[in-house]
């Protein structure tokens, strides 16, 4: 099951990744090789050529799904490493008295005796499909700076107070740090189905 998952996610993103039909009007690429993420070591990165005739739109909407995915990439590796040393939310998760801890960590929350049970599980994808619909998003019209900038005119925790190269260089931290992330989950998630122990995360 969890091996048909692994290759459920692959196919997605490939998916979310494949080639639209070209555009009336494409960019060349040497437009893009000075964007954001375009950095050491590797420079401007593109082997599957996604870009290729790609025009700003598809930079765009590439860079979206990207900048999205790394931050539920992040939350998911350090979920993992959170529950895997024993930190999990006091109290119960049900009014039957099941404790936060009682139920496996990783996959094993979803699938196995210790699994959350299907309306659990079923709740939890309601509220990410909120936060999809109604909260990850970017508002038109509320001075948002740039793509995946979702503050949307509420939120803002000190951004505006920084400086232009203080911006570029968070953005491109997160940036790194969401792609190191994916590979950091999708590795997690293989090892899982291997077994063992990994330094940090502990007992697969």
């Amino acid at each position: 099951m969890m091996k048909l998952t692994i290759l459920a996610a692959i196919a997605a993103s490939a998916a979310a990744f494949a080639p639209a039909a070209p555009a009336a009007t494409t960019t060349s690429l040497a437009a893009f090789e000075s964007e954001l993420g375009s950095q050491p070591p590797l420079g401007f990165f593109d082997p599957l050529g996604m870009l290729d005739e790609a025009d700003q739109a598809r930079f765009d909407r590439l860079r979206f799904v990207e900048i999205k995915h790394g931050r539920v990439a992040q939350l998911a590796f350090l979920g993992q490493i959170v529950t895997r040393n024993g930190i999990h939310l006091p109290g119960n998760i049900d009014y039957a008295g099941h404790s936060f801890d009682s139920f496996g960590n990783g996959w094993a929350a979803l699938e196995g005796p210790n699994a959350i049970p299907q309306e659990g599980f079923s709740q939890i994808l309601l509220f990410v499909g909120f936060l999809e619909a109604s909260v990850m998003i970017d508002v038109e019209g509320t001075g948002n700076e740039h793509i995946g900038d979702f503050r949307n005119g509420y939120i803002d925790f000190g951004w505006d107070t920084f400086d232009e190269e203080t911006k570029l260089s968070k953005r491109a931290i997160e940036l790194n740090n969401g792609r190191a992330a994916m590979m950091g989950i999708l590795g997690l998630m293989v090892h899982e189905q291997l077994g063992g122990e990994l330094p940090i995360v502990g007992p697969m």
